[in-house]
């Protein structure tokens, strides 16, 4: 028995020349639908738009979202610029402030001075900066821009504020260290101005923590010096010119011998805030010997 064999049915095969021109055919066709009809204008523009619509919408939407973002980053950019321009030009303004505010106590200080230089118009004198002090709160040694260039001597007087500053004590070609009355080894030979009672007075840096200086061996036998009498230097001072002002009483009190006074005086200089000083170029032992 032979055996059944089945035949494959054969597929349908078309040529490509038939294909081309049946696809040819259906563009004609369309075309020819399109310019008669507009039916793409109506029906295929309107699934168009149906289907494309959420992709115009979201491009639109992260076109803007961009745009608006790079607009803020150019006006954030232009604020920073802006605000540096505000920060160079305040600190600017800051800066000449400073400066003209140091200019105005300058020229304060120097008023003063000319002030005091009238006030003293018997001695001749010259003015200096204080360029460097020692330590402390206290300008009880420091320097000055003056020196013997500038013919300036050991043992001149130095005034500031109306007052006895201290003498200089060293001095080289361009600068020279003044010791003020409020040093610890500092005792100057003092009168009361409205009695001419004779008095020393002694410094101490500690007392000026309450701005005073110490005076003793004041002989007042008729008790007429009083809180608030001026204080000055006397004409038998070794270093130091007469009538100079140091200060105003401020407590006097007797001491155990019931012969003499002390007590305590209060400067009229202010050795915190010292910058500026005046140098009497006439030294004690030269007037002297005049």
């Amino acid at each position: 028995m032979s055996p059944i064999v089945k035949r494959k049915k054969e597929k349908f095969h078309l040529a490509s020349k038939y294909w081309l021109l049946i696809l040819t055919c259906v563009c004609v066709l369309l075309m020819v639908v399109t310019f008669m009809t507009n039916f793409t204008g109506g029906f295929l523009n309107n699934i168009g738009g149906y289907l494309f619509k959420p992709f115009q919408e979201g491009i639109s939407e992260v076109g803007s979202f961009l745009t608006q973002k790079s607009d803020e980053l150019k006006e954030m950019r232009v604020l920073m610029q802006e605000n540096e321009r505000l920060r160079e030009e305040n600190a600017a303004l800051i800066a000449e402030n400073i400066h003209l505010q140091q200019y105005k106590n300058e020229l304060r200080e120097l008023q003063d001075l000319l002030e005091l230089a009238a006030a003293y118009e018997d001695y001749e004198t010259t003015a200096a900066r204080i360029i460097a002090k020692d330590t402390g709160n206290w300008y009880s040694s420091f320097l000055i821009n003056k020196g013997t260039d500038d013919g300036i001597e050991v043992d001149m007087n130095v005034i500031a504020d109306g007052g006895l500053v201290g003498r200089v004590s060293r001095v080289g070609a361009n600068w020279a260290r003044v010791t003020a009355i409020i040093d610890d080894a500092s005792n100057v030979s003092s009168m009361v101005l409205s009695t001419y009672d004779n008095l020393i007075v002694s410094g101490g840096t500690e007392l000026m923590f309450d701005n005073k200086l110490a005076f003793s061996q004041l002989l007042d036998r008729e008790d007429l010096v009083m809180v608030g009498d001026k204080i000055v230097t006397s004409n038998i001072s070794e270093k130091y010119l007469p009538g100079i002002l140091i200060g105003h009483i401020c407590q006097i009190n007797m001491d155990a011998n019931n012969l003499s006074k002390s007590g305590y005086i209060t400067p009229v200089v202010d050795f915190e805030h010292l910058s500026e000083v005046l140098i009497i170029r006439q030294k004690k032992q030269g007037l002297e010997g005049m």
